[in-house]
């Protein structure tokens, strides 16, 4: 059976990754799962495939033989930003993974912790979720604290206001940073499972940003949330 998108279409993914036996346990479990999955080894080869179409799905390494990961994360988001992203790394330090989301990437996994299911780790991100590896959160929160810590004045950049969300706004975002599910965040919060997209597309507005990632970034910066 072949995964289906909204459109009926069938899912694509572009996978990236230049170690071959990685790469073939990646793409055959995908296949079983009924996606549609090209693969390349290096960046250049990853160019090429996004030449020829946009994946609905590009799961990438960061660390390829001619390029690094980022400039394909950038270069996709540029050109097809309803392609989810995802990095699949074993690079978990702090300017890998703030880079890698600054750009555009849209959930990030550590291949240390990898799940066995990375179909249902795939549904999820085309759901609209963000799969992130709990450590990459903790990277977010350091950085953000070690910037207030070690400067005398302000951070640089639009001044706070928080009152431009409402508390029912924030604790939607609490439940993003924290990978709940759309259905999860409304039983939560006692909603209708379809008000809460209507409440994500007004927070995305208010704090300018595009994606869950960026909005979870934007929100620790502005101590809207602690995660």
């Amino acid at each position: 059976m072949t995964e289906q998108g909204e459109t009926g279409e069938a899912i694509t993914i572009l996978l990236v990754e230049d170690d071959a036996p990685t790469c073939w346990r990646l793409q055959d479990a995908l296949v079983k799962a009924g996606y549609e999955v090209r693969t390349a080894g290096t960046l250049g080869e990853a160019r090429s495939a996004l030449g020829e179409g946009a994946p609905r799905v590009l799961l990438t390494d960061l660390r390829l033989p001619d390029g690094h990961g980022v400039e394909l994360i950038r270069e996709t988001r540029q050109r097809f930003p309803d392609t989810e992203i995802m990095v699949i790394s074993a690079l978990g330090d702090e300017e890998s993974v703030i880079s890698a989301i600054t750009v555009g990437a849209t959930g990030y996994l550590l291949k240390d912790a990898f799940p066995t299911d990375i179909a249902t780790t795939v549904r999820e991100l085309v759901a609209g979720h963000s799969p992130i590896s709990a450590s990459i959160a903790r990277f977010i929160v350091r950085r953000t604290q070690g910037t207030a810590q070690g400067s005398a004045e302000p951070p640089p950049g639009p001044a706070l206001n928080t009152a431009k969300l409402t508390p029912r706004e924030i604790d939607i975002l609490w439940g993003i940073a924290k990978g709940f599910s759309y259905a999860e965040i409304a039983s939560h919060l006692g909603l209708s499972r379809q008000t809460v997209p209507g409440h994500i597309k007004n927070i995305y507005r208010k704090l300018e940003v595009h994606t869950r990632s960026e909005a979870v970034f934007e929100a620790v910066q502005q101590g809207l949330i602690k995660l």
